[in-house]
């Protein structure tokens, strides 16, 4: 066997694997845009906001954990299953 006919198999795979994993990652944020979500209040840790809060002015700014006014989003429906969560 000559090194040419060995290295079509491996260029072929390596090429589909390259084209699989690109199929993945560009299907992926487009399912992830499709979910439903919802703001959960009370839950952030200090800084790990999504949004201002009345004492912040943007996104990671929340100065303690739990602030009643700052909020993540999550999946609908997973906010009132986290200890302390709240829908407004």
């Amino acid at each position: 066997m000559n090194k040419k006919s060995l290295a079509k198999p491996s260029f072929l795979l390596g090429s589909a694997m390259a084209v699989a994993i690109s199929a993945a990652a560009l299907t992926t944020p487009v399912a992830a845009q499709g979910a439903k979500a919802e703001k959960c209040y009370g839950i952030a840790a200090a800084g790990k906001n999504d949004c201002q809060t009345a004492t912040s002015s943007c996104a990671g700014t929340s100065k303690v954990d739990h602030q009643p006014d700052a909020f993540i989003m999550v999946p609908a429906g997973t906010c009132t299953k986290i200890a302390g969560g709240k829908v407004k």
